[in-house]
């Protein structure tokens, strides 16, 4: 059985889209850019701010606009009051219930830790998490092992001891460039072909299913 479980954020425990969605078209709409659809988006979110921006602004993602539209989207998502982001149902008692069985908990995002932080204080605030490791300028941002390496090292455990659980190919390669299993949740943003991808160890419908594996 596993010691330490390794969560991602964004389509994993959280449902988060609607607010970035809602953001990033604001500020399209600000640079006279074509706003995206939710579907379109989906497919484009999953990689650090800067892999984020480049895939929405598309032809438009030149030295000119990128880092501008970055900052401006920065400032609309931070000052939004971002209601529509939410755990998934069950993510906490899942969470609750790893915790009172020992097991250790940790976040891996691409998303930036203080947001991270804002949204872990203000729904888990009595879950305590080993390490939340999100994207931070100085460390390289999934999928490479950074985090996972990081987190696992200040866990103490070892590798075949940790397991990754997200939602996407970018979770996916992850735990493989990390060397751990991973499971992928049905209910995120990914796609078929994520859960049909012969790494994962599992593709689970019911975030209860998850304490099959401590």
């Amino acid at each position: 059985m596993k010691k330490l479980a390794i969560f991602d954020f964004d389509g994993t425990l959280f449902n988060s889209v609607d607010d970035v969605v809602k953001c990033l078209n604001e500020a399209l709409t600000i640079y006279g850019f074509p706003t995206l659809t939710r579907e379109e988006y989906i497919g484009k979110l999953g990689g650090d701010i800067d892999e984020i921006v480049s895939l929405v602004l598309k032809d438009n993602d030149t030295s000119e606009y990128h880092e501008p539209f970055k900052y401006t989207y920065l400032k609309i998502y931070y000052g939004d009051e971002k209601e529509n982001t939410l755990p998934f149902p069950c993510s906490y008692e899942v969470l609750k219930t790893l915790q009172s069985k020992d097991v250790l908990l940790a976040i891996n995002s691409n998303r930036f830790t203080d947001s991270l932080e804002f949204f872990v204080d203000k729904f888990f605030g009595d879950i305590d998490f080993v390490l939340i490791e999100g994207h931070n300028y100085d460390t390289p941002t999934k999928p490479s092992p950074a985090g996972i390496n990081k987190i696992i090292e200040k866990a103490g455990v070892s590798k075949e001891d940790a397991i990754y659980i997200g939602d996407s190919s970018t979770d996916i390669l992850t735990a493989k460039n990390a060397g751990i299993d991973c499971i992928i949740v049905k209910w995120g943003y990914g796609n078929e072909k994520d859960l049909e991808n012969d790494y994962v160890l599992d593709a689970i419908e019911d975030a209860c299913e998850i304490l099959n594996y401590f």
